[in-house]
C-alpha cells in the first residue's frame, strides 16, 4: 500500500471511523506491531510466546488508531510504536512473573559493577563481573538476561509523555551536532565488539530479524543468539553510560 493510499484511507478515517477502514489500517500497519514485539522478544520468548507478544501489541495499535492526534507533529508510526511497545509490556506486567528475587538479583548486580568500576577505574569487563560473583559464563548470561528482563517490566510508559512526543522534521543546529555525537559514539562502541557480536547488533537492529531468524544464519542456538546479544549490549552501555547515552532495548 503507498503513502498516497495510506493517507486517503486516513482521511476517510478520519471522516468516517468505520470498522473496514479501521481493519485497512491494521492491516498497513501490522508489520510494525512485528517488529516491536521481536524486538522485545529478544528478552521475553523464554517466557511469552512471540504470538503472544504480537498479539498484545494488536491490541497497542488498535489504540494508538484510536487515539493518534493528526494535528500534533509527530508521525504516527513513532506515536503507534510507544502504544505497542507500552501494551506488550502492560500485558507482560500483569502475568506478574517477575519474582522479588529476580529484583534483588538486579540491585546487587548494580552494586557489583559500581564496586568493580571504582575500584578498577572502568566499567568492568564480563570476567570481573564473573569473578566478583564467582559464577561460570552460563550463570552470568543467565543472570544478564534475567536482569534486563526484569528492566524491561519495570519501565514506566507514561500517558502523560505519549500524550506530549513530537517529532519534529527539522532539528536545531545544536540537535544536529548532538545527534551526530550520539550516532559517532555508537559506531566507535560497535566497532570494539567482537565480529559476532557486531554481526548480531547489525542483523537485529538494522536488519530487524527476529531472534530465530539471526540464529538461522549465524547458524547457532536461539539461547546462544540471546547469550551474544545479552553481552553486546552490556558492553555498549558500559561505554555510552559514560556519555549519558541510552542504548535501546
Amino acid at each position: 500500500m503507498n503513502t498516497i493510499n495510506i493517507d486517503k484511507i486516513w482521511s476517510g478515517y478520519r471522516r468516517n471511523k468505520t470498522k473496514a477502514t479501521k481493519e485497512l489500517l491494521i492491516e498497513h500497519y501490522a508489520p510494525l506491531v512485528r517488529i516491536v514485539a521481536g524486538r522485545l522478544g529478544i528478552y521475553l520468548t523464554n517466557y511469552v510466546e512471540l504470538d503472544d507478544l504480537i498479539g498484545y501489541g494488536v491490541l497497542g495499535l488498535i489504540d494508538a488508531i484510536d487515539k493518534f492526534d493528526h494535528q500534533k507533529q509527530v508521525k504516527f508510526e513513532t506515536y503507534a510504536s510507544l502504544r505497542i511497545r507500552g501494551a506488550i509490556i502492560d500485558e507482560i506486567r500483569k502475568l506478574d512473573w517477575v519474582p522479588r528475587t529476580l529484583r534483588k538479583k538486579q540491585k546487587d548486580l548494580t552494586k557489583v559493577y559500581e564496586k568493580l568500576e571504582v575500584e578498577n577505574g572502568h566499567y568492568p569487563t564480563q570476567e570481573q563481573v564473573m569473578s566478583e560473583l564467582k559464577i561460570d559464563k552460563d550463570e552470568y548470561y543467565k543472570l544478564m538476561q534475567e536482569t534486563n528482563i526484569n528492566s524491561l517490566v519495570s519501565i514506566d510508559e507514561s500517558e502523560a509523555y505519549l500524550a506530549n512526543i513530537e517529532d519534529k522534521t527539522v532539528p536545531t543546529p545544536s540537535e544536529q551536532v548532538e545527534n551526530q555525537e550520539i550516532v559517532d559514539t555508537l559506531e566507535s562502541a560497535v566497532l570494539e565488539l567482537s565480529e559476532r557480536e557486531q554481526m548480531v547488533i547489525k542483523l537485529y537492529y538494522y536488519e530487524e530479524l527476529t531472534l530465530k531468524e539471526i540464529s538461522l544464519v549465524l547458524g547457532v542456538s536461539e539461547s546462544r543468539v540471546s547469550q551474544i546479544h545479552t553481552k553486546s549490549i552490556a558492553k555498549l552501555k558500559g561505554k555510552l553510560d559514560k556519555y549519558n547515552i541510552s542504548f535501546p532495548l
